[in-house]
């Protein structure tokens, strides 16, 4: 069975105007999140579990919240599966043990069987890779010790580079995404590549290229991608007008039913290693808006970030820090509470060090600015990201994080409080104060960072290693590590 998109030709113009109107933010920001959320939630009911990605061994903090503290160097004992591990070839790929197994699907009967020892082999390499990385965890220095011809992870922008470095290899060798097949363009296997959400169609193409981590065979792989996007969603689906959200909910509900009905893999964990990747708002999310206030949890959830490629690539690079005038900066329209605060308290004042438009004067470059600036303001809007940190990253500028509740891209391995700067929302009228008290050796260090880390953050037309593709799947690859199939029940 095939999902199909349910719109006409009266609806496609409608939603055509939709889409390029002001109203799509507000609405992908308020509205679809919670569908999705709702949706998912009523499709778990039936599948009840114990399990809980908090009861790991694993445990999550940052900055208030949980993150894995294996790349903050931990070395506390954690009960990883031993089972089977022992009867392993350290030196054998996962395909060829496979292989070595002499696994063929022949009857009904056996392929279960087969599947099960394919399982079980999955779940034997990954508690190898946990005590791979455990075990690199407790190296604390700032330089990974294993060899690398491309890059080796060093200096404070990691949290722990041997582990992130060990965590990273053991990823490239073991990692499989299955692509669900079902659902049709342009609502699945489809998305917007040049906007503010370009990260979640830009995946979405890398993935289904088949090129890099993907399989075709479902037990081979480690977790599963249901292929649709969000923003597609509300473009052909989603009734402005009336504020309706039924045929997006309809549409959800109908493809969990599909893929949890043909396969085997949904139910047996109760879609605990599915992902979806969103820049708004299922098991594992990949979400540009991270924010824990609206149930973001980051021992389960992935933080990515959110770039806006208006013309498909990234304008990087900036002008060195003795040439940089303005101490700090920001444009844009009023979107959030938070925004608010800082236009109101900041945009009359004609400060030459902190300059704060909601629109920039006729003929001001807003990335000459950023490229002349030493801090870039990054506040929230109605969500808790931005695409502003990227950009600021891009242009070698220190981002400043203004938010509540935001967990930043890729923290369970960067160090962000080594590259950024986060005030606190009722310290925005303290921005120039605290600013101005960083000293100049302090915030080269900073900028000299934040060129260190502009690599994990550069889309590339065809994906480098370390670069933000690889990034987002070793996110996905740290939440899988933390999740255990035969928790649920599975023989």
């Amino acid at each position: 069975m095939m999902i199909s998109p349910h719109n006409d030709k009266a609806q496609h113009r409608h939603t055509s105007s939709f889409w390029s109107s002001p109203s799509l933010n507000l609405s992908l920001i308020l509205v679809i999140p919670s569908v999705v959320l709702l949706v998912l939630v009523s499709t778990l009911v039936p599948y009840p579990s114990t399990f809980s990605p908090l009861s790991s061994p694993w445990k999550w903090r940052y900055g208030g919240h949980w993150y894995s503290s294996i790349f903050n160097g931990s070395s506390t004992d954690s009960p990883f599966m031993e089972a089977e591990t022992d009867k392993l070839d350290p030196n054998m790929s996962f395909s060829d043990a496979l292989l070595d197994k002499d696994i063929d699907n022949v009857t009904s009967t056996t392929r279960v069987v087969k599947r099960s020892s394919k399982l079980k082999m999955v779940e034997a390499y990954m508690a190898r890779a946990r005590s791979f990385i455990k075990e690199a965890a407790r190296v604390r220095n700032l330089t990974s010790i294993h060899h690398d011809p491309d890059y080796v992870p060093h200096g404070p922008i990691y949290r722990n580079a041997n582990a992130f470095h060990r965590s990273y290899l053991e990823m490239e060798k073991l990692f499989k995404i299955y692509v669900y097949q079902e659902g049709e363009p342009p609502m699945f296997h489809n998305g917007p590549c040049k906007s503010i959400y370009s990260s979640e169609g830009r995946f979405i193409h890398e993935v289904e290229k088949g090129k890099l981590y993907t399989t075709q065979d479902p037990d081979e792989a480690l977790v599963y991608f249901l292929p649709f996007s969000v923003a597609m969603l509300v473009r052909y689906l989603y009734e402005s007008e009336s504020l309706k959200t039924d045929a997006i909910g309809r549409i959800v509900i109908d493809y969990i039913h599909v893929i949890s009905g043909k396969y085997p893999y949904w139910n047996r964990s109760v879609g605990a290693d599915h992902f979806v990747l969103s820049c708004h708002d299922w098991s594992i999310r990949v979400l540009c808006n991270a924010n824990t206030s609206e149930g973001f949890n980051p021992a389960k959830d992935a933080s990515f970030p959110e770039i806006n490629l208006l013309k498909g690539e990234a304008d990087i690079g900036g002008l060195p820090p003795s040439r940089r005038s303005i101490l700090a900066f920001f444009a844009g329209h009023l979107h959030g509470y938070i925004r608010y605060l800082l236009l109101n308290e900041w945009k009359d004042k004609n400060d030459p060090d902190v300059q704060v438009y909601d629109q920039l004067p006729k003929g001001v470059s807003y990335m000459s600015k950023l490229k002349n600036s030493r801090f870039c303001l990054c506040p929230s809007g109605y969500e808790v990201a931005s695409p502003r940190i990227v950009e600021a990253i891009y242009a070698e500028c220190v981002p400043v994080l203004i938010s509540d509740g935001y967990v930043a891209p890729f923290s369970d391995v960067l160090n962000w409080k080594s590259f950024s700067v986060q005030i606190a929302v009722k310290d925005i009228p303290n921005i120039k104060e605290i600013l101005m008290g960083i000293s100049q050796r302090q915030y080269l260090r900073m900028q000299r960072r934040v060129k260190q880390v502009q690599r994990h953050f550069v889309v590339n037309p065809t994906p480098k290693r370390y670069d933000v593709f690889h990034m987002i799947n070793h996110s996905i690859w740290l939440r899988r590590l933390n999740v255990h199939i035969q928790d649920f029940g599975v023989p």
